[in-house]
């Protein structure tokens, strides 16, 4: 069974459960037909009986009226004569009517077995069941109370065996029609099946595909729809993309990574040859081990930065939020980093709104803030003004950063968010690149946004939007 495909599966578990519904409808059929036959066996026994009630009517003389004429029956019955409709003679589904006096002496009609019923007393609107010749009969007597037709009785009968044919025929024929309607609904089955599963045949070429042959491109095709396979279709086809994005962004991530440590280690191998080229004076060598110390801490704080920026892709579990006084932290972490005063550029933090709590990680926003602000020191033009506020409104936090220095010219406001970024303007290339980068991916974990507002020459300005 493990080893059988889904589509044979089903088909499988399609046809034993229409067998076992066909078993069930026989078992019902032989246990209720053969009462709901000989129930309306009975029920057209009655209604055949007293149909021909009005059959029956009673005439002092028949040569009045034209009587003589019609095709109907007379019989002498007391001082007048008793008329017999001409279709009073009909079996109706075998179901035979006669016609007796209180003495139960035939006057007129069909009865095959009135021999058998001639002990039977008459009892008005009662059926009764008697055996003749090892048969079971029904038989159902009607007083006639007209006129003139007093101590004449209707008697029907019927045998059972009528129900037991119309039994067997409807057995036989659902012997026949059954399995036959089962058979044409597991073929059904078993097409309807394969066409459903169609879709997930090519979602699995497709997936086996893209992992045989890294194919991040490729994509489910299965046509229009929107039933659930179409859904589960695009949700592989959304992740696919994003599959596909991801692994861009970490090929550019490597790229980007091992172009930034290329050029401090160059840097660092090339003075270390340098020294060990021959005897140096105590100068070139304080000088060469300078360099390859700046260009260390340069690589270390890139390390560092990448590890940052990989857990907070990576684990945001390690960052959990909680709510703190925003108003005190961003008034703390202004206060500290006022005393740079790098190029005597002043930062001011005035338009702090008080009493503002927030629900983050506290550490997350700081280093994304601190980011912003080092930002604008290094491109910050000398004796220039960096400016913090903070307020709320009703949805939302908005903390902005405000400088007056060198500005970003259009053409590099979008490309300042990407990683390793650095503009040209950037004070000594201290920096990693990776700055405004982190901030933007701790403002998105936070689901908010940065919004960049600048002029070449006249100064940035970096909006923060957090939502409550």
């Amino acid at each position: 069974m493990k080893n059988l495909s889904i589509r044979l599966k089903i088909t499988l578990w399609f046809a034993t459960a229409l067998v076992i519904v066909v078993s069930l409808t026989y078992a019902v059929i032989l246990s209720v037909s053969n009462e709901v036959i000989q129930k309306t066996i009975k029920d057209s026994l009655i209604k055949t009986v007293e149909n021909n009630i009005d059959e029956v009517e009673y005439f002092n003389n028949i040569d009045e009226e034209g009587l003589l004429e019609s095709d109907d029956h007379f019989i002498s019955y007391g001082k007048g004569f008793i008329e017999v409709e001409d279709d009073f003679l009909e079996v109706v589904n075998q179901v035979y009517t006669t016609l007796y006096d209180s003495s139960l002496a035939l006057l007129y009609g069909e009865n095959p077995i009135a021999k058998g019923t001639s002990s039977v007393i008459l009892k008005d609107s009662v059926i009764q069941t008697i055996k003749v010749g090892g048969v079971t009969y029904y038989v159902f007597d009607r007083a006639l109370t007209r006129d003139g037709l007093e101590g004449l009785w209707l008697r029907g009968g019927v045998s059972e065996t009528q129900g037991k044919e119309e039994m067997s025929s409807i057995f036989r024929l659902s012997l026949i029609l059954l399995p036959i309607l089962v058979l044409f609904a597991i073929i059904g089955g078993y097409i309807i099946a394969g066409r459903t599963l169609t879709p997930i045949k090519q979602m699995s070429e497709a997936a086996s595909k893209i992992g045989k042959g890294d194919d991040l491109k490729k994509r489910i095709i299965i046509g229009k729809g929107t039933d659930e396979l179409h859904q589960l279709a695009d949700s592989f086809n959304e992740m696919f993309t994003r599959l596909e994005r991801s692994f861009e962004k970490e090929q550019q991530f490597t790229s980007d990574a091992s172009h930034e440590l290329r050029t401090p280690m160059s840097v660092i191998m090339a003075q270390c040859e340098y020294s060990l080229e021959k005897e140096r004076t105590t100068d070139e060598y304080e000088a060469a081990l300078s360099i390859i110390q700046r260009q260390g801490r340069k690589i270390s704080g890139l390390i560092n930065d990448l590890l940052d920026f990989t857990r907070l892709n990576m684990n945001t579990d390690r960052y959990p939020f909680e709510s703190f006084d925003l108003t005190e932290s961003v008034t703390s972490l202004c206060s500290d980093m006022a005393l740079i005063r790098e190029n005597n550029i002043e930062l001011s933090y005035k338009n702090i709104e008080k009493g503002i709590y927030y629900r983050g990680n506290k550490a997350l926003l700081n280093r994304a803030l601190t980011n912003l602000i080092s930002n604008a020191f290094r491109y910050g033009k000398e004796n220039g003004h960096i400016v913090v506020s903070l307020h709320k409104t009703e949805t939302s936090v908005i903390i902005s950063v405000q400088d007056d220095g060198v500005g970003i010219s259009e053409d590099e406001q979008e490309r300042v968010f990407r990683r390793f970024y650095q503009g040209d303007n950037s004070r000594g290339g201290i920096g990693t690149g990776l700055g405004l980068s982190m901030a933007k991916e701790i403002i998105r974990l936070h689901r908010g946004q940065i919004i960049l507002e600048s002029k070449k020459d006249l100064g940035s300005t970096f909006t923060i939007i957090l939502p409550l």
